[in-house]
């Protein structure tokens, strides 16, 4: 089965669309508050980009993209539940979207696609491919401080692991044309890098406004 690139390459751009968005959003909001934060639009943009993203994913039978944005999908859901947001959408909108991963999945297999090969001798391939596991694996690293503090967090060390991931997968983006994930990436690059220094900036404002009593 041949997937026509007039609509596939457009639904690529419109998942990572979803991502680009969020990271604007919470990048103008960091800015105004002088941190880094975790706003609800960033998770929500999140929620619609994976899922737009895991169909472009089945399409290219791409099996990083679909386990990694699988996983990331649900770890979406969990922070809008620690946002407080996701019990404001209707029931019978939440139980449907809860499906939508293992149904994408399922439709892979009854596609009839070749698998693709991969070259492990390829250095820019297996670049690329340790660049978008960090992507998702990140968040497996966010979940759990989510968890350990009950509220939706973005630590230091998301961003850290954010920054590199980037950089790996916009390397191996000019390495095979893929205009998809230059854009998308480049924007992150900057994104990452600011957060991490508002980080830093709001950490060394409370020390300042707290010294040390003797």
């Amino acid at each position: 089965m041949i997937i026509s690139d007039y609509w596939l390459i457009p639904l690529g751009f419109l998942g990572q669309a979803m991502f680009g968005a969020r990271t604007i959003a919470q990048w103008v909001i960091a800015e105004r508050a002088g941190r880094s934060v975790s706003p609800v639009i960033f998770w929500v943009f999140s929620v619609i980009g994976s899922s737009l993203f895991l169909l472009y994913g089945v399409f290219r039978h791409d099996a990083v993209i679909m386990v990694g944005q699988t996983i990331s999908f649900y770890i979406y859901v969990r922070n809008l539940q620690l946002k407080g947001a996701w019990k404001l959408i209707p029931v019978y909108i939440r139980i449907p979207m809860l499906f939508i991963p293992p149904a994408l999945l399922l439709y892979s297999q009854s596609l009839n696609f070749t698998t693709p090969s991969f070259n492990f001798t390829d250095a820019f391939m297996v670049l690329g491919m340790i660049g978008q596991l960090l992507l998702n694996l990140r968040y497996m690293y966010q979940w759990y401080f989510s968890e350990r503090a009950r509220e939706s967090l973005l630590p230091l060390g998301f961003w850290i692991i954010s920054l590199a991931a980037s950089f790996m997968v916009v390397t191996y983006s000019i390495y095979r044309d893929d205009i998809v994930l230059l854009v998308a990436q480049s924007l992150g690059l900057l994104a990452y890098t600011r957060n991490i220094y508002l980080h830093f900036k709001s950490n060394a404002a409370v020390k300042v406004g707290h010294p040390k009593t003797r």
